[in-house]
């Protein structure tokens, strides 16, 4: 099979605009003409946050220009400098990515569930200079910072707390002349500036920081506005996929679909701190929250939770799963909760800013199983273990060239060019591509699982198993799971004294094992415990030259399951 590609993207792309640049200061054709729809809607409040020409207190641009400021005045924000926000969702949330944009600063959005430890090591790989953190997190972002040796007075909090709050950085900034002037970027520029330094696990090994210029998230907003067709009449107005005035909530493309493309489709947001399923049931009635962009756990929920029908649902005509593929038993299911929404899948990553693949504006409901096509300015090959191109329906590991490919790791060369090669982003997945170009993922090459839609690096949790006094070499592979996709489970080889204490009592196994799992939770965000559990094995297989043979523990470990659901059975 030659290269796939994409329809040609056939939209002006800026690329001497920094992100807040583009979205809150300038006009493009593929944008609706700006209506009086809130860009943000607070979900407990009720709260409408919108451009700044809308009447009330909440101004995004405004406070964006406030915040820029008041971080000049008071911290010296400038170009380069990282902001690192570890935090849920909150209203001033972009905002606070604008207003770093602004001074030319650099955002890392940390994930609000990680412990003391998991937040150190991002506040020293892309060393922060500022700490935004929520209220409900400040302990651990206080903790992570002094072991940093940030000054605890540059951890400033979104919401009430004894820290400096971002709502009174706001208002010292408006309350001031400007302390900055914002730099316009040189042409081409917008491809080279970094903007965000977000975290991935690549393709193997610990999370590391991807490179992101400011370029890629805007590209990746318009392939997805030309590929859906947004601001054009394909359709009557009551099929049209993208709308304005239309409400989304949800949390897979969090980043560039969420924060960029809904307000650029001139769609609202709802802003749903924590998810609490029942709360959000709540939330979709009382927003008539219209689009829903959901991972699979979720999905699970809305096709089998019992309280699913004590709620009105109706509003609801669009869903988009990612993270992993949904079956076409759990698509049947969805189309009976919500029969009038159009349902599907997208793909992306990390590394290429995010989005490959959707499912087309043509369908109604997506291809079970299938990714979707790709998106306009994509290229993509399939490639053998031996080096050639598969063709059509056999499987290969997907590369792809996009406009919105990340620039590498950030200070990881080896990495950057294990995964970037030639201008190829080598993505670590398994796929298989129909002569109708549908997509569809088959299997996970890259050491990485997902966990509810999160990523999680076997090689992190083995280096925290092998910390456990009782274990000798040990290998952590996923394990499917209705509910999370995947779970870990690690063997686990014992030392010698921890093997002859199980060997002598078999009860002792027990509490072994309960001892290395409650070891994992101690250290390790809830999404990488080892639901999975932990099996005892003699040797950890490995190839002459040490690399583990992950695959074969897979194989075993989903066997293992096998039997234990037929033993139940």
């Amino acid at each position: 099979m030659p290269e796939i590609f994409g329809e040609p993207l056939d939209s002006f792309v800026p690329d001497d605009l920094t992100l807040s640049q583009f979205f809150l200061d300038s006009y493009h054709p593929r944008r609706p003409v700006r209506t009086d729809s809130p860009w943000l809607i607070e979900d407990e409040t009720g709260r409408r946050i919108g451009f700044e020409e809308l009447p009330g207190n909440f101004k995004i641009r405004a406070r964006t220009f406030g915040f820029a400021n008041g971080l000049a005045l008071r911290y010296g924000i400038k170009e380069e400098d990282v902001v690192l926000i570890f935090s849920p969702n909150h209203v001033d949330y972009p905002p606070a990515i604008w207003a770093t944009h602004r001074l030319g600063g650099i955002v890392s959005g940390a994930n609000p569930t990680y412990t003391t430890e998991e937040l150190l090591h991002q506040i020293q790989a892309v060393n922060a200079t500022l700490i935004i953190a929520h209220s409900s997190s400040l302990h651990t972002a206080l903790d992570a910072a002094r072991a940093a040796r940030v000054p605890s007075d540059r951890v400033i909090t979104f919401g009430k707390s004894t820290q400096p709050t971002v709502e009174s950085i706001i208002q010292l900034g408006l309350s001031k002349e400007p302390a900055f002037v914002e730099r316009r970027l040189k042409k081409g520029e917008g491809k080279t500036k970094i903007a965000f330094l977000n975290f991935s696990s690549g393709t193997t090994g610990k999370p590391k920081a991807v490179a992101i210029a400011h370029y890629a998230p805007i590209v990746n907003v318009i392939q997805i506005a030309q590929y859906t067709k947004v601001n054009e009449n394909y359709a009557p107005w009551e099929e049209q996929r993208f709308r304005p005035g239309d409400i989304t909530a949800g949390d897979i493309y969090g980043l560039v679909f969420s924060i960029y493309a809904v307000p650029f489709f001139g769609m609202s947001l709802v802003v749903i701190t924590k998810f609490n399923f029942t709360d959000f049931l709540q939330s979709i009635e009382r927003h008539h929250i219209t689009h829903l962009t959901l991972v699979p756990p979720q999905i699970v929920l809305l096709c089998k939770h019992p309280a699913v029908n004590k709620y009105d649902l109706s509003a609801i005509r669009f869903l988009i799963s990612g993270a992993a593929p949904l079956s076409a038993e759990l698509v049947n299911q969805l189309m009976k909760v919500i029969p009038n929404a159009q349902i599907g899948q997208g793909y992306g990553l990390t590394e290429s800013s995010t989005s490959l693949t959707m499912f087309s504006v043509a369908q109604k409901i997506g291809v079970p199983g299938g990714a979707g096509k790709f998106l306009p300015g994509v290229v993509a090959r399939l490639v053998k273990p031996d080096g050639s191109l598969a063709g059509f329906n056999e499987p290969g590991e997907l590369r792809v060239k996009t406009p919105s490919l990340a620039l590498g790791y950030w200070n990881d060369e080896k990495a950057t060019k294990e995964t970037f090669v030639d201008g190829w982003l080598c993505t670590g997945d398994e796929v298989i591509i129909r002569e109708d170009k549908e997509v569809f993922i088959v299997d996970r090459l890259k050491e990485i699982m997902k966990v509810r839609g999160f990523q999680v690096a076997p090689a992190e949790l083995e280096g925290c198993i092998l910390d456990h006094r009782d274990v000798a070499d040990t290998c952590v592979v996923p394990i499917p799971d209705e509910y999370s996709g995947e779970v870990p489970l690690a063997f686990v080889v014992l030392r010698a004294f921890a093997a002859n204490r199980v060997g002598k009592d078999s009860r002792e196994a027990d509490k072994v094992k309960a001892s290395i799992m409650k070891h994992v939770a101690d250290n390790k965000v809830a999404y990488k415990h080892l639901a999975g559990g932990v099996e005892f094995i003699d040797v950890i297989p490995k190839n002459p030259s040490g690399k583990l043979l992950r695959r074969v523990l897979r194989d075993r470990a989903r066997s293992l399951r096998s039997r234990e659901v037929k033993a139940k059975l």
